[in-house]
């Protein structure tokens, strides 16, 4: 089985604080796959070292075979990203943010314009495909984001908490779009710290806690006959009851009258 990414002990520290400890990742082309963990376990820091926005101090990534600060040319040509967090051309409409996109890729204006007028369909944007970013709610500024990024037909798609704060609706279209896109062969990688969505979509998973990945493989074998939330807190070594205080005091009242 071929992998789309492979990561050899990348690390990244920010000053005193070691945020990835040797991540050594694999994922197999094609797959749908989840990046879980708590938040602070090195998620968003290993996803931004091997998509090229941020250089590691350490260890090394590969996209498609290709080193990722070696070839980054051929990296990032096969990839697309969606990062958590991420900041538009706000006063660009829709679709002109596409075509701006499509140009800066280098696809002929006609190709872009197809492309652009069918994600925007796809995304159920039409309507306010001329509205500018800037008046779009959340879940339009990641289905516009995630238009954006797959408007050069990447091998590879990453994603950083593509669901934190979208609508239902929106969730649902693009859930349909990722498994269209991991239908005709390519990779999607996401990270979340919801199991339950993981769950769902992902049949590949890496766990990771404390900068580490402390198991990774299909999603049967991660789960081992268990839910993948049960099968996640066993591994960060948490228990449902771990660190809970007594906390007596919450929803005790006062008397009337006192």
């Amino acid at each position: 089985m071929t992998d789309a990414v492979r990561t050899h002990g990348l690390f990244k520290r920010f000053g005193e604080q070691v945020a990835v400890a040797g991540v050594d990742l694999a994922v197999p082309a094609g797959s749908f796959a989840g990046l879980v963990g708590p938040n602070g376990a090195g998620k968003t820091t290993t996803l931004s070292m091997i998509t090229g926005l941020l250089r590691p101090d350490g260890g090394s990534a590969e996209i498609d075979g290709f080193d990722v600060w070696r070839d980054p040319v051929q990296v990032k040509a096969r990839i697309g990203v969606l990062p958590e967090g991420l900041r538009l051309f706000e006063r660009l409409s829709g679709r002109e943010l596409l075509l701006y996109n499509g140009r800066l890729r280098g696809i002929p204006k006609a190709d872009v314009e197809r492309r652009a007028g069918e994600l925007l369909s796809v995304m159920d944007l039409t309507d306010a495909a001329d509205k500018l970013v800037v008046d779009y709610s959340t879940g339009m500024r990641k289905k516009i984001g995630l238009a954006a990024a797959l408007l050069h037909n990447p091998s590879v798609l990453f994603l950083d908490e593509p669901f934190e704060g979208v609508d239902p609706v929106s969730a649902d279209t693009l859930t349909e779009v990722l498994r269209r896109l991991t239908a005709s062969g390519a990779t999607v990688i996401f990270s979340s710290h919801v199991m339950d969505l993981v769950e769902r979509l992902c049949d590949w998973v890496s766990v990771m806690s404390a900068g580490r990945i402390v198991a990774q493989g299909p999603l049967a074998d991660v789960r081992g006959g268990r839910s993948l939330n049960q099968a996640f807190l066993d591994l960060v070594g948490r228990s449902p009851q771990d660190g809970q205080a007594d906390l007596s005091w919450l929803g005790a009242r006062p008397e009337a009258g006192r």
